[in-house]
């Protein structure tokens, strides 16, 4: 069985951690685009280069360098059995350009993790604190909400209509989040 599958969820709601736990329990690969552009301009990659020269600008690096490193790592063997994206598609212009790149392998679920806001704003503003990160304060993270919100509401409103959406609560505990995120996929 295949599972080719995405995760997505608010800044700070713990989707790199459950995607590794939810793709270690499937044995298949998690999928990350702030990886993917990390590992290829690690690499020195032509794409690895050309994401560098948008980030060093602050700006964000375009859909088609995203789709043209997702696509490259979509050959590789490991990806066979599936994977689990984490962090595309976050527009429904890239839900549109996944589509294109899967052809007939269309996706067999889509989950959205739910945490509320308020809980969201106070573990990255305790993350900040801890690893002393500047980008955690309380203005930057309400205009990240934001602007995840505004983009990623028209995403999940059209996954559902496609059948595929899963919202599973992403309050509480890490294995108790982990356990319905096991159970939601498993019921698929």
């Amino acid at each position: 069985m295949t599972s080719r599958l995405v995760i997505f969820g608010p800044p700070g709601a713990g989707k790199g951690t459950q995607a590794e736990r939810l793709a270690a329990h499937l044995s298949i690969p998690t999928i990350s685009t702030g990886e993917l552009f990390r590992g290829h301009m690690r690499e020195g990659t032509e794409l690895g280069h050309l994401a560098a020269s948008y980030i060093s600008r602050g700006e964000l690096v375009p859909d088609s360098v995203t789709v043209d490193m997702l696509k490259d790592r979509l050959q590789d063997p490991d990806t066979s059995r599936g994977f689990l994206l984490d962090g595309f598609p976050r527009n429904t212009a890239q839900v549109e350009l996944l589509d294109e790149l899967l052809g007939d392998k269309r996706l067999d679920g889509v989950i959205e993790l739910a945490v509320d806001e308020e809980a969201i704003v106070e573990r990255l503003l305790k993350r900040g604190e801890l690893e002393g990160r500047s980008d955690d304060t309380e203005d930057v993270i309400r205009e990240r909400l934001r602007v995840y919100s505004e983009q990623t509401a028209p995403v999940a409103a059209l996954y559902k209509e496609r059948g595929l959406l899963t919202t599973v609560d992403g309050m509480g505990e890490i294995d108790e989040v982990t356990q319905r995120l096991i159970a939601a996929v498993d019921a698929q």
